[in-house]
Formats: structure tokens, C-alpha cells, sequence
């Protein structure tokens, strides 16, 4: 049985400033915040926001979104795979910069990487 197959779920859109998160139809033109008209990020669909009072937690999602990165854990049909790994604390994100840096890889390839050293 497929997840998102047969419906038209919502994407999730953050605003990094303002530390929110919305869901919305995906617009061709793109959704702005409602609190500082900035235009949002898509998070994907499989995006889970932290609390607005959780700054750690906003900085490692302004990493992930900021690399171009979303939260899609499963094809658009949903069938048979597992979620992909996003960071999901600031050593995590520290790491795969290092070694990124070191060894001249995309930083979005290695925040992809559940393992840093095994990319």
C-alpha cells in the first residue's frame, strides 16, 4: 500500500528567522512568512519542526535547509523505504563540516551520510 499514493499531501515550509513552520500546497511562485513576509523554505514532506524556543535545534534545521537538503524520507509513492538521515544535533552537523572541509565534499553530500567518515 503506497503512503502519499492517491492524495496530495501537504509540503512543509519553514521560515529559519522566525523559528515556524507551516504546511501549504506546493506553489510554483513559493509561500512567503506570514510574520516577516521572508520567502520560506521547503522542508519536505516528512519534516517534523522542533519548538520555537529550541534554538540548537532551529540552527542544525537552518543547516539542513540551508544546504538545499529536505526532509523526504520516502520516494513520492511511499513504497519500501526507509526515512533518510537528516542531523539532528549541532555535533552531528559540526562533524560532517570538518569533514567536509577535509575532504572537499559538497557539505550537502555529507549531511546526507548517516556516518561522516563512511562517505
Amino acid at each position: 500500500m503506497c503512503h502519499y499514493a492517491g492524495k496530495h499531501y501537504k509540503m512543509h515550509y519553514v521560515c529559519v528567522g522566525c523559528r515556524v513552520a507551516f504546511k501549504r500546497h506546493f506553489g510554483p511562485d513559493g509561500h512567503r512568512c506570514p510574520l516577516c513576509a521572508a520567502p520560506m523554505a521547503c522542508a519536505g514532506r516528512d519534516f517534523a519542526a522542533p519548538r520555537r524556543r529550541d534554538v540548537k535545534a532551529w540552527t542544525v534545521v537552518a543547516a539542513v535547509v540551508g544546504a538545499g537538503l529536505r526532509y523526504e524520507g520516502r520516494e513520492p509513492c511511499g513504497c519500501g523505504r526507509d526515512p533518510k538521515f537528516r542531523p539532528r544535533t549541532r555535533a552531528q552537523v559540526r562533524a560532517r563540516r570538518v569533514v567536509a572541509t577535509r575532504n572537499g565534499t559538497p557539505l550537502a553530500e555529507m549531511l546526507a551520510h548517516p556516518d561522516p567518515h563512511a562517505a
